[in-house]
């Protein structure tokens, strides 16, 4: 069976990530996916190897979409300000493409280079933005950990709707960012 004429991966992991951000990642099947594209799901076989394949794709294109955001974020900045430019570009992110987010947080299977170079490029553009604070080697590493951490914690606890406090979530954001600086600089 030869592929539909129009249909792609780039256009089929794209409609993915509609369902995704929309509904939920657990609403993502190869079912809801047929059924958007109007097709039948015999006939995303011809593009992707099932559902983990699909999954796969679309934490390959969310990683992409999030280190383009946040590279665009920290153009022309470094030290605090990249670092309160990464902060703000990560949550707007995660608030807009909540399901395709979710994806990008396992850690990539060491066999699949497209999600390991996809994920690496990403790290890569955290540690050119700490390399300002003179950290290098495992240091680097763990500071971009503690990061990442705070960062989704962050975006998890409001995607949850556990910020029901009427202060400005995102200046609990900046002074969060600002304490974590104050500490980085103690290292």
């Amino acid at each position: 069976m030869s592929p539909r004429r129009g249909l792609d991966l780039p256009s089929i992991v794209e409609a993915a990530a509609v369902i995704a951000n929309e509904r939920g990642i657990q609403e993502v099947t190869l079912a809801s996916l047929a059924q958007s594209l109007g097709i039948r799901s015999p006939s995303l076989y011809n593009h992707i190897s099932g559902l983990h394949g699909l999954r796969n794709q679309l934490a390959i294109f969310g990683l992409k979409r999030l280190t383009i955001a946040i590279h665009h974020a920290v153009e022309g900045k470094e030290g605090d300000a990249a670092i309160h430019a990464i902060a703000s570009a990560y949550l707007a992110f995660a608030r807009t493409e909540p399901g395709v987010y979710e994806l990008t947080l396992r850690s990539p299977d060491a066999d699949d280079e497209e999600y390991t170079g996809a994920a690496q490029v990403l790290v890569d553009l955290f540690l050119s933005q700490l390399a300002y604070y003179k950290l290098e080697g495992d240091m680097a590493i763990h500071i971009v950990r503690g990061f990442r951490s705070f960062l989704h914690g962050f975006a998890s606890i409001e995607q949850k709707g556990g910020f029901g406090m009427p202060q400005a979530v995102d200046e609990s954001l900046r002074m969060g960012i600002q304490t974590y600086l104050k500490g980085l600089r103690q290292i």
